[in-house]
């Protein structure tokens, strides 16, 4: 009785790991959303907006390794998948889009525009919801990943911060609408998934990995937002997202 019950206990531990880990994702999240709405200020050695950064790159960490765990412990359950969403809406379309309302609340020409960055979360919601109930993005993805569009928008906004300028009202609508309706859109998007290392099949991927570096060493983290727009092109090109 002993020994079953050490062994139940043993299982149900392991098959939390993977809830534990997506858990951090929502923390990390929660913290880029604090740390937007002070993106100004100086905290220790990085400001706010550099912070938010920070835990948003940790959250993508999390949201990696949550989804690895569960592989390799086999522990994948309806419960873990929902949380799973619920944490990346949080990290991935919340968080970037209240550090990108704040910022734009400073812009004196973009008063009225900041708030259609309500506009990301909500389209992240629908994605979520999507990808959730869709059996054919398994391989690959039907539309902007949230992941990748919050990616674009940490480019998007340090590339507003370093540089020190702003687009006017009717640029910024724009750029949110288009960004957010790709991601449940039905254009096909290959994943950064390898199942091998063969370069014949994962061509784009390593291609896509180059022009990261490329971008980043060129433009720092403002080369974030042209290694998505260069995934969301190569995408397009490509004969088949795989």
């Amino acid at each position: 009785m002993l020994a079953s019950n050490l062994k139940t206990m043993i299982k149900r531990l392991i098959s939390s790991i993977p809830n534990t880990i997506t858990s951090f994702n929502l923390i990390s999240g929660i913290i880029a959303i604090f740390f937007s709405f002070h993106y100004g200020d100086t905290f220790g050695c990085l400001l706010g907006y550099q912070w938010a950064f920070v835990a948003i790159a940790a959250a993508a960490l999390f949201d990696f390794c949550d989804g690895a765990s569960a592989r390799l412990l086999h522990a994948y359950s309806p419960l873990g998948a929902d949380l799973d969403s619920l944490a990346d809406l949080v990290s991935f379309g919340v968080a970037p889009a209240m550090l990108l309302l704040n910022v734009l609340l400073t812009a004196n020409d973009a008063h009225w525009a900041s708030f259609i960055a309500i506009f990301i979360p909500v389209m992240g919601a629908f994605r979520l919801a999507k990808f959730n109930n869709d059996d054919t993005q398994k391989t690959s993805f039907s539309g902007l990943p949230i992941p990748a569009n919050a990616i674009f928008w940490i480019g998007f906004t340090a590339f507003m911060l370093e540089n020190q300028v702003t687009f006017g009202p009717w640029w910024t609508t724009v750029v949110v609408i288009c960004i957010s309706l790709l991601m449940v859109s039905r254009m096909r998007m290959f994943s950064l998934k390898f199942k091998n290392f063969d370069w014949r099949e994962n061509f784009s991927r390593y291609v896509l990995i180059l022009a990261t570096i490329a971008f980043v060493i060129q433009f720092g983290v403002p080369g974030l937002m042209w290694t998505i727009l260069f995934y969301i092109l190569l995408s397009a090109v490509s004969k088949k997202a795989a």
